[in-house]
């Protein structure tokens, strides 16, 4: 398999094809996010993903799961995705799940019907950025909706019964205690309004190419510190009233894990982070966090 640039996939696809379809991210104006600047947002030649499939039927025979890079690869044409998924099933017949990245906007580009025709050829897994469910902090980062707009979006795939993963950032509001705190009760109404299947909650990191890092540079952004990181992530948990989902914050970011079901496991949750917060536990060191 071959791969222009930095390829990024979820920590639940470790074993999965990854098939590099689609070039860069078709918003990529986040300001927290540089993991596509060097990129501008394109399909893949088909002769190299052609190629690439080739490769796979030949030597991925024990991967049962395929994940389509890179960013937003729902924004590409839907007969492109027919026609693409179709090939899978045919050359990789044994793969039983097709998983990609979307954008909220682009999820709502797509009516229930489509989604659903996606879903017979075996997409069975989409990945959202919800990050926040705080209006203000999305116009802030440039996401470019609202949280309704996430609810819309998270329903309609849930609507088309497709295992719907969202993240959620924390230290994204920044540490001012008022605003973190919306951030964290916002995001856990959205959440409980949305139901997704999975929520992935990650820790913010400041990389120097992003403007969020610019920003912090010259003092116009402050990173929350880990016990304020650690109350928006009790926050959120608590506010999970109504939520029936998967919930891990397993990811190299975060300074402990979690790793459960909602509502069964709220309680477990936060007395983690209670003993996070006391410092009865480990707290993984700086050098060991990573993106």
């Amino acid at each position: 398999m071959q791969y222009e640039g930095t390829v990024i996939r979820p920590p639940s696809e470790a074993d999965s094809i990854i098939l590099q379809v689609s070039l860069g991210c078709s918003h990529n104006k986040c300001t927290f996010c540089g993991a596509y600047k060097e990129k501008r947002f394109g399909i893949r030649r088909t002769s190299a993903i052609a190629r690439d499939i080739n490769f796979a039927a030949q030597h991925c025979r024990r991967q049962k799961t395929v994940f389509l890079v890179d960013g937003n690869v729902l924004a590409l044409p839907h007969r492109f995705l027919v026609d693409l998924f179709a090939t899978i099933r045919s050359k990789l017949p044994w793969v039983r799940r097709i998983s990609l990245y979307a954008g909220c906007r682009d999820i709502l580009s797509r009516s229930i019907e489509q989604l659903s025709e996606l879903k017979k050829l075996g997409l069975g897994r989409i990945y959202m950025g919800l990050e926040s469910g705080n209006d203000a902090v999305l116009d802030a980062v440039n996401k470019g909706v609202t949280g309704d707009d996430m609810v819309a979006a998270g329903r309609r795939v849930r609507a088309a019964s497709i295992f719907l993963s969202v993240t959620c950032l924390l230290g994204l509001a920044g540490a001012e205690p008022d605003a973190s705190r919306s951030h964290a009760e916002d995001t856990a109404r959205v959440l409980n309004r949305m139901q997704p299947s999975q929520i992935a909650v990650l820790t913010l990191m400041l990389l120097d190419n992003t403007e969020l890092g610019r920003m912090a540079r010259q003092g116009k952004f402050i990173l929350p510190g880990k016990s304020q990181l650690f109350k928006e992530l009790r926050i959120l948990v608590a506010g999970l009233s109504d939520c029936r989902s998967q919930l891990q914050a397993n990811h190299a970011s975060n300074y402990f894990q979690l790793d459960g079901r909602m509502p069964r496991d709220r309680e477990k949750f936060l007395s983690i982070i209670d003993n996070a917060l006391s410092g009865s536990i480990c707290i993984k060191p700086e050098y060991l966090r990573a993106l």
